[in-house]
């Protein structure tokens, strides 16, 4: 007796496809085509203005290690990175505990907090170019107490202190929020026992809070990271990379070589750099989670 094609478990598999369906093909249309065509574009040469698109092979590569401003920009993007991550996850978690308290008003916070998450990107850096001014409204607090502040975004020992504040500030919202629901998620059994046996707050949380919360400093070290690396909006409005290159960070200098300089073979050599450099500090983070984050074996 021959069976029947259709039978449940291919309605079943085919069901299965037909839903992974579109995400499958939005994969391929937006990520992995851009991202082929990112490296195709980096073996060549194009120039818009003459119409050419020339094969140059390597060329852009060699270019990229004898590039002299690249040690400078990679030098800021790190800087940049490291004091975005270190800053905003400390903050986050901070205020994540703060307003997991039973007190009055912590709605309220919490509400005042996530806030600048939901605001315009641009219209937030462009309100904090006004404020950071040299006659601005940071200036003008800091004189009203006797201070003679400096000209925040046009000095280079501010500036990038500047920009990663603000970008802590606009979106350690959101961090904070991942972090107050994973607190809420441990067990209170956990702290009693802890109190039982004599462990002090400092020692609960660091016994107790973060290695149960652990899952969610993976997943928002990791966020952070990868959004650290691939700011600009900020970068474009409210230093334009200087004072010199001490702001250029690499998602800038990639536009300032692909769509100033009209470089774009150099621009998408650029932006390969950036992937890998993603993509490395991913595997790495998601490599170390089997020495620090709870319930992986």
């Amino acid at each position: 007796m021959n069976r029947p094609f259709w039978t449940g478990s291919r309605r079943d598999h085919l069901a299965g496809y037909l839903f992974i369906a579109p995400q499958l093909v939005g994969s391929v249309l937006f990520v992995f085509t851009p991202l082929a065509l990112t490296v195709w574009y980096s073996l060549h040469e194009w120039n818009v203005l003459a119409d050419t698109f020339t094969f140059t092979g390597t060329d852009n590569y060699r270019a990229l290690l004898d590039d002299p401003r690249l040690g400078d920009v990679l030098a800021a993007t790190g800087l940049f990175s490291v004091g975005l991550v270190v800053l905003n996850l400390t903050l986050a978690l901070l205020l994540a505990v703060l307003l997991n308290q039973r007190l009055r008003g912590t709605t309220f916070f919490r509400t005042v907090f996530f806030s600048p998450v939901v605001v315009s990107l641009v219209a937030w850096t462009i309100v904090w170019g006004f404020l950071l001014q040299d006659d601005g409204g940071i200036n003008g607090l800091l004189k009203a107490v006797g201070v003679d502040g400096p000209n925040w975004l046009r000095e280079g020992g501010t500036a990038m202190v500047s920009v990663i504040v603000v970008q802590v500030v606009k979106n350690v919202g959101l961090n904070m929020v991942l972090f107050l629901a994973a607190l809420q998620g441990v067990p209170g059994s956990l702290y009693e026992a802890a109190t039982v046996d004599g462990a002090s707050r400092w020692r609960q949380f660091r016994s107790v809070t973060v290695p149960m919360i652990s899952p969610t400093i993976l997943l928002t070290s990791i966020i952070t990271v990868v959004g650290s690396l691939q700011v600009f909006a900020q970068i474009a409005v409210l230093t334009q990379g200087g004072p010199g290159t001490s702001t250029t960070v690499l998602v800038y200098y990639l536009y300032q070589q692909a769509f100033q300089f009209h470089h774009f073979g150099y621009g998408a050599t650029l932006s390969v750099l950036l992937f890998a450099i993603v993509l490395l500090l991913t595997v790495v983070q998601w490599r170390m989670r089997r020495k620090w984050v709870f319930h992986e074996s």
